[in-house]
């Protein structure tokens, strides 16, 4: 069982930068492909980026933000991050973690009952 917390959401200007953290408890987060989603009010869940557990922490990115997140993964604390800079308005949405054996899983968001994500945490780009 893989427990994830997101933080590090909030208000920011168009333009301006945050970055989210995902703690995992229960298993390490080199065990698992990491990713992010999000969520905008009335629309689908939205492929955000992933890194992989092998090689080498090779990391995928939505065509929307490429240039623009970064995903890392710190395993001695079992944090994954999510930088975000020159945010958009339309980067509006709850973000969340999620956890899985399988990368593509987390990049198509085929997320299943053996997959693990958080409660998310909201992020609102202003114009």
């Amino acid at each position: 069982q893989v427990y994830l917390v997101e933080s590090g959401g909030g208000l920011v200007q168009a333009g301006g930068s945050l970055r989210l953290s995902c703690a995992a408890s229960g298993r390490t987060v080199s065990d698992y492909a990491m990713g992010w989603f999000r969520q905008a009010p009335g629309k689908e869940r939205e492929f955000v980026a992933a890194i992989k557990r092998w090689g080498g922490g090779s990391t995928y990115y939505a065509d929307s933000v490429k240039g623009r997140f970064t995903i890392s993964r710190d395993n001695a604390k079992n944090i994954v991050y999510l930088e975000m800079n020159n945010l958009e308005s339309d980067d509006t949405a709850v973000y969340y973690c999620a956890a899985s054996l399988t990368f593509h899983h987390i990049v198509a968001l085929e997320l299943s009952s053996n997959d693990y994500w958080g409660q998310g945490t909201q992020v609102t780009v202003s114009s």
